[in-house]
């Protein structure tokens, strides 16, 4: 995942430019409070349109300069290439994890979802 918001990938072509489904899905990204987590589903779920696959995308291509890492896989799991990277935020923001099993390739946690998962309500506070 790029650190950068690529340019350019827009319904009007021009460069710079967002796409507005991209645009609605990066600001659900950023709605998320620290030290929870949304499932692709669930960003589209939210939205209305598109499903995990096109949030995934959209998240994929332009999500670098949103906190990327509180939009996961329903199962849990971490960011295949971005696991160490999304841990320490996962560590910095206190989101509830589940240690790995010896059987799990390279022993990461994954996401405790039944406590790290949001479910768009701002008036839930965080977990404790």
């Amino acid at each position: 995942m790029s650190e950068d918001v690529r340019a350019g990938d827009s319904a009007s072509g021009a460069p710079g430019e967002l796409p507005e489904y991209a645009e609605r899905v990066l600001a659900v990204a950023e709605l998320i409070p620290p030290g929870r987590v949304m499932t692709y589903g669930d960003v589209a779920e939210w939205l209305g349109e598109g499903g995990p696959r096109q949030v995934g995308r959209v998240m994929a291509l332009y999500g670098g300069a949103v906190p990327w890492w509180r939009v996961v896989r329903a199962d849990g799991a971490l960011l295949p290439g971005h696991e160490l990277r999304a841990l320490d935020h996962y560590r910095e923001e206190g989101t509830p994890l589940r240690e790995a099993g010896r059987s799990a390739g390279g022993h990461l946690p994954r996401l405790a979802m039944a406590r790290a998962r949001w479910d768009g309500d701002p008036d839930v506070t965080p977990h404790t």
